[in-house]
This record gives structure tokens, sequence and C-alpha cells, in this order.
């Protein structure tokens, strides 16, 4: 069944930390991130978890850390199970670099509302939905610990100290090149990526890659083969990735605003998140997607197993 949390204890372990899709455990200078079935929108937890997300989520993200570590090197060390990974532990950089190449998303919904300058950057007039960008424009936001992230600038975040400028300009000369290969490897694959998320930390005074890459909750991605014809008939693009979620979310009146209620999510919809998913891991790998044992007590036993080696 799915697997919405885990309360394990470990010979050995020095802390524990539940995120809103990852439990964490802390072994010294090494962590083991054990991707659960939850799933978050709008930053909020939604009621029910997603069978196979986090083995999807896990493996995706193994997948384009092992394919980016050339242009600089990660956190994981090795996924002794499919929902698993050991790492190394990083003081993580609380700015996350978030970079578009198309007026999509959270962009969009600002283009809509009328603003042209997102984190400092300039949206020129008269785009229109999933257009496009001259070149991808880096838009950072703060890193929260709970509720909402905030969109910051560069200019910002240097002003404010939050990090010198030679440290932002090298996390956007990473953004940049890791936006490229992502780019790169989705078009092999008959996908656009439309826009992602990175997250960075320090590891023994070098800058190292936390976090996930390219997953579907990190990113958006289109199907290539029909992106111009959506565009010159004005249609939404259909997107491999977790937006889909937020618009069921909007269209039944919730995005983490005050006030609003979080809906039920059927069985239905939960199954055809759970297809999205698996069907974006065969995309982007080319591999068939193979389900692995998904109870606790597996998981469990990987994790002693790793560090009785």
């Amino acid at each position: 069944m799915p697997i919405a949390d885990t309360n394990f204890s470990f010979k050995g372990q020095t802390g524990y930390y539940s995120g809103k899709v990852r439990d964490v455990y802390y072994f010294g200078d090494m962590l083991v991130a054990v991707a659960t079935d939850r799933i978050s929108a709008f930053d909020y937890i939604l009621p029910r978890p997603i069978p196979y997300k986090g083995q999807v989520l896990n493996q995706l993200a193994a997948y384009f850390l092992d394919a980016t570590n050339d242009i600089a090197p990660n956190w994981k060390k090795a996924m002794p199970h499919p929902n698993v990974t050991v790492g190394v532990l990083c003081e993580p950089i609380r700015i996350e670099m978030v970079i578009r190449g198309y007026l999509a998303g959270h962009a969009l919904r600002e283009y809509k509302a009328g603003k042209r300058l997102l984190c400092g950057e300039v949206m020129p007039e008269g785009m229109i939905d999933n257009q496009a960008f001259p070149e991808p424009i880096i838009t950072p936001a703060t890193k929260a610990d709970s509720g909402h992230d905030e969109d910051i600038s560069a200019a910002d975040i240097v002003s404010r100290n939050i990090l010198s400028k030679e440290v932002y300009g090298e996390l956007a000369r990473v953004t940049r090149a890791l936006f490229k290969r992502g780019t790169e490897m989705a078009a092999e694959r008959g996908l656009i990526l439309v826009d992602t998320k990175y997250e960075f930390g320090w590891y023994k005074d070098q800058l190292y890659i936390i976090d996930e890459v390219h997953t579907p909750d990190s990113s958006r991605y289109w199907y290539a083969d029909r992106y111009e014809e959506n565009q010159k008939a004005r249609q939404p693009q259909e997107h491999l990735s977790k937006e889909f979620v937020r618009e069921w979310l909007m269209e039944h009146e919730f995005q983490g605003l005050d006030g609003q209620q979080m809906p039920q999510l059927d069985d239905a919809f939960v199954q055809q998140v759970s297809e999205r998913y698996i069907t974006l891991y065969e995309q982007m790998t080319g591999r068939k997607f193979e389900k692995g044992s998904d109870d606790s007590e597996t998981i469990q036993d990987a994790i002693k197993g790793f560090f009785l080696r």
C-alpha cells in the first residue's frame, strides 16, 4: 500500500526530519532520504498518498543526479532500495534556484496579474500563454522551513547578505548548465523541459547539488511534438509534471490561500496521478518502470543492510 510516512529507529541514528515528501534519517555526516508517496502542492501536503510516486521520484532523481555529476558534485552516494537514497549531509543554502524557459505556471499567473518583472527579470510585453522566453530566466525563491517560499531577486539576495555576489554568480552558472543539460536530455525523449528548480548546499567547503534534479516534483515537462500545434490553436499544453495536480486543485477552488478547504481526492484521481508519474519515468528514461516492494519493513531492512555492509 502507498507509504504515507515512516517511523524507523536505527542504531547510530543521530537525527530525523520529516519534510513534505521525504522522511530523512541522519547518521553523522551521512543521511538517508526515504521518498514517501506523499504529494504536496501550493506548499500543502495532500490528504492521500500516491501509489509508487516515491519510487518514481527517487529513481528519477538518481537518474538525473548521475547524469549531471560532471557539472557539479551532488549528495547522492547509493540507492539501496527504490524508495531510498543514501548521501552526504550538506549545509543547505536557503535559496531555491528556479529557472524558467517558458511563460507557464507561477510566471504565467503573475503575468496575467499584470506583472512584467519577476525576481528582477523582465517578462516582455505581448507574450501569450506557454510562449518561450527569449532566454531562460532565473527567478530565485527563499527556502522556507514551513509555509510558502517567497520570490526574491538576485540583487536582494546579495544586498541582504544572504549570499555573496561571487557565490550567487556560481549558483546561476551551475543552474544554467544544469537546465541546458536537462533540456537536451528532455529533447532526446521527445519532451520540453519548461521550468525547474535546483537546491544547493555546502559539503567540506565545496558547492554540492542537493535534493532532486529534473523530477516531476521539481520540474514541468510538455510533449515537444504537440507544442507548436497547441500554441497555434491557443490550446493548453499537456503536462508531464505536477502542474496538472495544481490545476485540478484550482478547479476545486484550492490554492493554499487562507480560508480555502483542501478538496478530497477520489480513487480515480489518485490512480491518474500515479499513472502520470510512471509515464513520466518511462518517457524520460526510456526504461520500463518496475514496481519494487513498497512495504515499510523491506525499506527498513534495506537501510539496515546498507550500514551493516
